[in-house]
């Protein structure tokens, strides 16, 4: 898989899905690629972090729109991005394969408690994030002028935002009452 594909997606899919989109945090052991992604849309405001609880803990409340992680996630750490979002905020996350069923269904049911709006979507190939909303659905309420006037990108635009998005019929089954659209 490309490189640029992983970044576009995890950053655009949902800085394109939020209202505003103005405070971003990262949580990465290697943030610059996806901090250069971010850097594309002018009026945001980064801040990244370490894979770390101890960091995540020490954040102020309420004070993110978005939170894109690559951090190994658990209750605690939900529990962290929970306070840290604010109430119409964007999370997005890697995750294992959506063929490690029972790992994402235990995955997407703690993130069932602190958002509305739970799917995973294609980052390239086989690859998968999940983005959890606490308000805005990732296909019905994207900003379509946000997402098809970035400058540069190599990859991502507002028809591969929506395709993403698609599964198959088998994760539909295998997954209905835990991914929550």
């Amino acid at each position: 898989m490309k490189d640029f594909i992983y970044n576009e997606m995890m950053v655009h899919v949902p800085l394109c899905t939020s209202k505003e989109a103005k405070d971003i945090l990262i949580i990465s052991d290697k943030p610059e690629s996806l901090s250069a992604e971010v850097a594309r849309h002018k009026e945001a405001n980064l801040k990244v972090i370490n894979c770390s609880l101890g960091e995540i803990s020490s954040l102020n409340d309420a004070s993110f729109d978005v939170v894109i992680s690559e951090m190994s996630p658990d209750e605690a750490f939900f529990s962290h991005v929970n306070r840290v979002l604010r109430k119409d905020a964007q999370f997005v996350t890697t995750h294992p394969s959506l063929d490690n069923v029972e790992a994402n269904k235990s995955l997407m049911k703690i993130l069932g408690k602190y958002f509305k709006i739970i799917m995973p979507y294609s980052i390239g190939g086989s690859n998968t994030a999940l983005l959890a909303s606490k308000e805005y659905h990732p296909t019905a309420d994207l900003i379509l002028q946000r997402a098809d006037m970035i400058d540069g990108l190599k990859y991502y635009n507002c028809d591969v935002h929506v395709a993403s998005f698609a599964m198959g019929n088998y994760i539909r089954k295998e997954y209905l009452g835990i991914i929550k659209n």
